[in-house]
């Protein structure tokens, strides 16, 4: 495996979701940010997009699908502040970009980004990709190959893909490597089509792994076997 300087974390929204109902709980944010201090030490340059289902999902709504995404892009953003927050809280610098047009958060400008990265910054993306019916998979897709990294590492809920429903079948096989083409063949729900499609098409791999796995997202840079790594056909 080449060697790995450039990576582009999509983080959930689940991951500002806290045990006790919080929005914006510290303890859910810092272990993972405690992973991307260690990376940069290592001049692994880290992107970073961010979701908003912990704050509100437009598909699940009584609203139209159109207005359902503006106010869920707007959810990224508070989420995109509140993650700035919590790396000034680590002595982390960090910029902050958005494609959903904020006065107080500067726009998506790729240069500028790339710049942050070469001085030792963290680059968090929110505002999803600025137009409704896309998804932040989508968006973090689009960023990575911005970005140019050389891997899209997808932070979920859940520890990779399974070839069944593990809620449905506990006994169900977790899946060590699945094709682009499979991936997109096989409809499964970890990342929508658009995104796959972005991801095969400009040969960029992908890993899903659970946040929450302690060490996770330094294991995956280390090449050790940690969730389902999505690649070519």
């Amino acid at each position: 495996m080449a060697k790995i300087t450039k990576i582009l974390l999509k983080l959930s929204g689940e991951a500002f979701c806290g045990e006790k109902g919080e929005t914006f709980p510290r303890k859910s944010c810092h272990p993972i940010l405690r992973q991307v201090e260690h990376l940069l030490r290592r001049d692994i340059a880290v992107s970073i997009v961010v979701g908003g289902g912990n704050v509100y999902r437009g598909r699940e709504c009584a609203f139209s699908a159109d207005t359902g995404d503006r106010i869920g892009m707007v959810a990224t953003i508070l989420n995109g502040l509140a993650l700035r927050e919590f790396c000034g809280e680590l002595s982390m610098p960090c910029l902050l970009q958005s494609s959903y047009p904020i006065p107080t958060v500067g726009p998506i400008d790729p240069l500028a980004a790339q710049k942050a990265i070469g001085n030792g910054e963290v680059v968090i993306f929110c505002g999803g990709t600025g137009l409704p019916h896309f998804s932040t998979d989508t968006a973090a897709a689009l960023r990575a190959i911005d970005m140019g990294v050389d891997l899209l590492l997808k932070a979920s809920s859940i520890d990779g893909v399974y070839e069944e429903n593990p809620d449905v079948n506990p006994n169900a096989k977790k899946l060590e490597h699945i094709s682009y083409g499979d991936a997109i063949a096989g409809n499964f729900s970890f990342m929508d089509s658009e995104a796959l499609c972005l991801c095969k098409r400009n040969g960029l791999r992908c890993v899903l792994f659970a946040m929450k796995q302690p060490g996770a997202l330094v294991d995956i840079i280390d090449g050790k076997n940690v969730g389902t790594t999505i690649g070519a056909d």
